[in-house]
């Protein structure tokens, strides 16, 4: 038999939506030039990666 869904209090309807926050994403810092990147990408202050330079990047830029 089918039965009537119960009512779901709205505590209870929000407390299910309590853990949708965002979380920071994991910043490391460059062994090269100590800026913060994220993790296993190429750094964008001075484009090296794993100890080679993988994109040249400007001075200037800089």
């Amino acid at each position: 038999m089918a039965v009537p869904k119960g009512k779901v209090s709205k505590a209870r309807r929000d407390k299910r939506r309590a853990n949708w926050k965002l979380s920071v994403p994991g910043m490391v810092e460059c062994p090269k030039c100590h800026e913060f990147k994220m993790p296993h990408r190429v750094c964008k202050a001075c484009g090296y990666y794993n100890g080679k330079e993988v994109i040249k990047v400007d001075e200037a830029a800089k």
